[in-house]
C-alpha cells in the first residue's frame, strides 16, 4: 500500500516536474534559424535524471537555444532524437546497451554548424535497481515477490524477485520493468497467481490521471510481462483520479480500486469513490462494471477471505467505508461508514474474517474491530500504540501476529511494531519493536508464515526477517537493493 500520506513529498516531487515543464516553455525554439547561425544549446533540465541498470529509457530533455537538428548526445555519442513540441524539447531514446551497468553519464545537446556547439552537461544516474520502493506482494505460491518503486522523478517500476523456500531470501530476477506511470504506489498479485496489477496515482499537476497497470506472471520465472488489460484514468466531472490501491476478491473474479478522485477549487479530496472492474481470468484484463462513492481520499481496499464484504480507509475523512459485494456481479453496496483513528491509511484482515485492523498514520496508533458474519458491519473494541507515523500492516496466514510498518519520516530510520491476536476478542497485545532501514512504507508475509518483507523507500531496499512461529517476534536475515 502506498498512499497520499506523505503530502510533502509527493507535492515536492509533482512540482519538480512541474518546473521541468515550464522550463521547457521559456524560451525553448523548436525550428530552424532563418539563415543564420545555430546558438549554442542549453540544457535546464533532463526526465528521468536516473534509471535502473539494464532498462532503456525514454529521456526528455527542456533547455533553450535548441533547433530542429538538434541531438542529443549520451557520453559524446548521438542518440536517436526528436522533438517535444508541446514543451519546447527533446526526446532521446537510451538503449539498454546505454545503462547495461550502474554509473553515471553526460548527456548533452548538439546544435550543428552554421554556429551551434555543444550544450552544458546534466548528470544522469544508472543505479543498481529501482529507488523509493512504495509497496511489496507475495505471490500465492509464495514463490516470487514484487516491489512497486517510485523511480527517479516519480517514473515507476516494478522490481522482481524470486524466494529462496527454505532461507525466505530475495534474489533479483532480472531490471525492473516500467509500471507505465508517475507515482507507482501499490502492487497486488491475484488469488491465481497469474496476474500483477500495480495502482498509480499520477500527477495533478500535469493533469496525468493515474493509471492501474496489468502484467501477467511467468509461473516459471516469476518474470512480469506488461499486459493491454490495464486501466488509464478518465476523471471524474473532468477532473484527475489518483488510484491508491488494488484488492481482489478471493475467486479472483473482481478487482477494486481505491480512487482518491479529484482536486478541485485546488482542495484535496474531491470526487473519491471505489472504481469496480471485472477480471477476464484468461488475460487478466480489467473491465469497469461501475464506481461507487467512499469517504474522503481512500487509500487501502480490502477484500473479506470468504468475499463477502468489503472495506476502505478513508486518509482525509478518518473512517472506513463498508460495502458488501454482490457475489455475481462484483458490485458493492454500501452499508455504512464507522470512525477510525487520525489519517487511517491500510486495512488487514484476519484470515477466519472475524476483526479488522486499522493504522491510523496521524494518531499513531491501530483501530481494531470485530466483523459481524452476517451483516459485515464493523465494531470498534479499541485502539493500541504503534511506533510514529504507521504506515501498512499485515496478519499472519495462521491469524496469530499482527506487524505495522512504521515510516517515521522522510530518510528516518524507520520500525516495525509486532502483536499478538486474541482469537476470542481480536485485541491485540504488543510483543515489541525491530529496526528497518529508512522509512518502510509496505509490509509483507510470505504465505507459509515463516518470513516477513519490509520496503524502505528512504534506503531503497527490502528488509528481509524470519518469524518465530511460536512468538511472531522477527529476526532480521538481511536486505536487499530494490
Amino acid at each position: 500500500m502506498k498512499s497520499e500520506t506523505v503530502p510533502l513529498r509527493k507535492l515536492a516531487v509533482a512540482g519538480m516536474l512541474s518546473l521541468l515543464l515550464l522550463a521547457g516553455c521559456g524560451g525553448g525554439n523548436q525550428t530552424t534559424s532563418s539563415g543564420g547561425p545555430n546558438s549554442v544549446p542549453t540544457i535546464s533540465s533532463i526526465a528521468p535524471s536516473c534509471a535502473p541498470a539494464g532498462e532503456p529509457v525514454q529521456l526528455t530533455v527542456a533547455g533553450t537555444n535548441f533547433v530542429a537538428s538538434s541531438v542529443v548526445r549520451w557520453n559524446g555519442t548521438d542518440l536517436p532524437t526528436t522533438s517535444n513540441g508541446s514543451i519546447n524539447g527533446l526526446i532521446a531514446q537510451i538503449s539498454a546497451s546505454d545503462v547495461a551497468a550502474a554509473g553515471t553519464a553526460a548527456v548533452t545537446v548538439f546544435n550543428p554548424a552554421p554556429g551551434g556547439g555543444s550544450s552544458n552537461p546534466s548528470t544522469f544516474t544508472i543505479t543498481t535497481g529501482a529507488v523509493d520502493p512504495q509497496s511489496i506482494a507475495v505471490d500465492p505460491a509464495g514463490k516470487f515477490a514484487y516491489v512497486a518503486t517510485e523511480g527517479c522523478d516519480a517514473e515507476g517500476y516494478v522490481s522482481m524477485y524470486t524466494i529462496n523456500p527454505t532461507t525466505g531470501a530475495l534474489a533479483s530476477i532480472g531490471p525492473p520493468v516500467p509500471s507505465n506511470d508517475e507515482n507507482t504506489d501499490s502492487v497486488t498479485v491475484d488469488p491465481s497467481g497469474k496476474f500483477a496489477y500495480v495502482a498509480s496515482s499520477g500527477n495533478v499537476w500535469d493533469i496525468d490521471f493515474g493509471s492501474v497497470s496489468a502484467y501477467t506472471i511467468n509461473p516459471t520465472t516469476g518474470a512480469l510481462a506488461s499486459t493491454t488489460g490495464g486501466i488509464i484514468g478518465t476523471g471524474i466531472k473532468g477532473t484527475p483520479e489518483f488510484f491508491n490501491s488494488v484488492g481482489v476478491d478471493p475467486s479472483g473474479k473482481f478487482a477494486y480500486v481505491a480512487d482518491g478522485g479529484a482536486f478541485p477549487a485546488g482542495s484535496f479530496g474531491g470526487d473519491s469513490i471505489v472504481s469496480m472492474y471485472a477480471i477476464n481470468s484468461a488475460t487478466g484484463a480489467l473491465t469497469s462494471i461501475g464506481m461507487i462513492a467512499t469517504g474522503t481520499s481512500p487509500d487501502s481496499v480490502a477484500v473479506d477471505p470468504a468475499g463477502g464484504f468489503a472495506y476502505v480507509t478513508n486518509f482525509g475523512s478518518n473512517d472506513i467505508s463498508m460495502y458488501t459485494i454482490d457475489a455475481a456481479t462484483g458490485a458493492f453496496a454500501s452499508i455504512g461508514t464507522i470512525a477510525a483513528g487520525t489519517g487511517p491509511a491500510s486495512i488487514a484482515l484476519d484470515p477466519a474474517g472475524k476483526f479488522a485492523y486499522v493504522t491510523n498514520f496521524g494518531s499513531n496508533d491501530v483501530s481494531m474491530y470485530t466483523i459481524d458474519a452476517t451483516t459485515g458491519a464493523l465494531t470498534f473494541i479499541g485502539s493500541i500504540a504503534t511506533g510514529t507515523d504507521p504506515f501498512s500492516i499485515a496478519v499472519d496466514p495462521a491469524g496469530k501476529f499482527v506487524y505495522v510498518a512504521n515510516w517515521t519520516g522522510q530518510d528516518t530510520d524507520g520500525s516495525v511494531s509486532t502483536y499478538t491476536i486474541n482469537h476470542t476478542t481480536g485485541a491485540l497485545t504488543p510483543t515489541g519493536t525491530i529496526a528497518t532501514e529508512l522509512s518502510p512504507t509496505s509490509i509483507a508475509i510470505h504465505p507459509s508464515g515463516k518470513f516477513a518483507y519490509v520496503t524502505n523507500s528512504g534506503s531503497n531496499s527490502v528488509s528481509m526477517y524470519t518469524i518465530d512461529s511460536a512468538t511472531g517476534v522477527l529476526t532480521l536475515i538481511g536486505t536487499t537493493g530494490t
